[in-house]
């Protein structure tokens, strides 16, 4: 990308332009030292807008106020105009250089990368910001395969929360996961300007964020120095000042983001996976994720020694704790059950052993009153740890919590407990579809839930259970 700054520079940009001029003199566009007669061949094409390229609804109005959107009279030539961008083939290491001048940056070409990121807009090196904890990070996963899909090639970085980072082991698309704390408001200067230096350091072309932005959080990701800029924006008056520095913004409908459920980020998604040119729209992928050899093994010796058998046993996730290791959707407070009503449901359980997991080992000592010393208690923190134990499992019984899209995922029979209809149907659409049976409590809090009408379901789903 540093070849481009030694291009001459023969016409100012404001000139190529006419979408940042006033309407009134709009016609210097058809000046002919602007455009070039029909009749010759042209080995350029002009610089268009990037964000008019990218989108097609309305214009930001802080960017510039006269953008009336795309030139329909715009003219391209044929060098990466049209088409996705293409994988770039790494080159090969010398090995008899000592000095490893050789190894090149991986998707990396310094005579066309700039040329292609102005003409055609593509991306190899992507970060995202995602805010929140283990649900939220875990919902992105399609968005960050949709993105693989959409620019080929192209390295996805994650900044996340020390327990969101967590959910990247299961995400072989990321390359790296860093622990940045995006939900505090008043963070330290030298950790601030620290990772402010190492994002700009990294030349990023785009950077995402799904943290409700002001104009802090803006210009912090203004400060990347990336050529695409798209966050969330408040949906009040405290997202004022915030269009300045981004180049793409998305509304939220509320405060907090994750009240839209499964399908949180539809606004970033739609506006990724828009058609461009001869390119049709890109669709979203399923959630999925992978898991290691060494976590299946680990996971296998606890649930091993806590006495259940692979394919013999029911997950039961979802008891009530103040640790932070519950994997809850973000201010989904209502999304966990007393310890005495998940020992009711676990009665119905027949031919199968219900393995409670528990987010912190101060809880065995209540589960082993409440349920029994010889009930089956897995300790699990980490959501890889609780994805394999869900992969070994017959099913699943749990609240709104990460456990629920974990087996949804890899379409385990599964018993969901929520607090409403209307939530059920928000965070796990198509239910039926993938094999998850859900129990909505009639009241609007989850303590009320029908515990005779969970045990029934059981027993509904039990013939399956036993069969797998």
């Amino acid at each position: 990308m540093a070849a481009t700054s030694l291009l001459p520079k023969s016409i100012p940009y404001f000139l190529t332009n006419p979408h940042s001029l006033p309407s009134t003199t709009t016609t210097t566009s058809k000046l002919s030292f602007l455009n070039p007669p029909h009749d010759q061949q042209q080995c350029c094409t002009k610089r268009p807008n990037l964000q008019t390229v990218h989108l097609k609804k309305k214009k930001n109005p802080w960017l510039d106020p006269f953008d009336d959107g795309i030139d329909p009279d715009m003219e391209y030539g044929t060098l990466f105009t049209d088409g996705k961008q293409d994988e770039d083939p790494r080159p090969p290491d010398n090995p008899d250089n000592p000095y490893g001048f050789l190894k090149f940056p991986k998707a990396f070409n310094v005579e066309i990368a700039g040329l292609a990121l102005k003409v055609r807009g593509d991306v190899r090196r992507c970060c995202c910001l995602v805010a929140g904890g283990v649900y939220e990070n875990l919902l992105f996963f399609p968005t960050i395969q949709l993105i693989k899909d959409r620019y080929p090639g192209v390295q996805v970085d994650v900044v996340a929360s020390p327990r969101g980072k967590q959910t990247y082991e299961m995400n072989k698309n990321v390359r790296w996961a860093d622990a940045y704390d995006l939900d505090d408001d008043f963070p330290e200067p030298r950790v601030y300007t620290d990772f402010v230096g190492i994002l700009k350091n990294r030349y990023y072309d785009m950077v995402l964020s799904t943290k409700l932005a002001g104009i802090g959080h803006a210009s912090f990701i203004f400060m990347t120095s990336a050529e695409h800029k798209a966050s969330y924006v408040y949906p009040n008056v405290n997202s004022v000042g915030a269009g300045l520095f981004l180049s793409e913004t998305f509304t939220a409908e509320t405060t907090n983001l994750s009240d839209g459920g499964y399908h949180m980020y539809n606004q970033m998604v739609d506006w990724l996976g828009k058609p461009f040119r001869s390119l049709t729209r890109q669709p979203l992928p399923p959630l999925k994720y992978s898991l290691s050899k060494k976590i299946k093994e680990v996971v296998e010796a606890k649930y091993r020694n806590a006495g259940a058998e692979r394919g013999k046993y029911v997950v039961i996730h979802g008891i009530e704790s103040d640790s932070q290791a519950s994997m809850q959707s973000r201010g989904d407070t209502d999304s966990l059950l007393p310890l005495r009503l998940w020992a009711k449901i676990a009665k119905g359980i027949r031919d199968l052993t219900p393995v409670f997991v528990i987010p912190h080992e101060r809880e065995r000592e209540n589960v082993e009153d409440i349920v029994g010393y010889d009930a089956s208690i897995v300790f699990i923190t980490t959501p890889a740890q609780l994805a394999a134990l869900i992969n070994d499992s017959a099913g699943l019984i749990a609240t709104n919590t990460a456990a629920i899209q974990l087996a949804t995922a890899r379409e385990k029979p599964s018993i969901g407990l929520f607090c409403s209809e209307e939530k059920a149907k928000i965070f796990v659409p198509d239910a039926e579809e993938k094999r998850c049976t859900i129990i909505a409590s009639k009241t609007g809090k989850l303590i009320d839930i029908d515990v005779e009408a969970v045990k029934n379901a059981i027993k509904f789903v039990n013939v399956s259970l036993a069969l797998v």
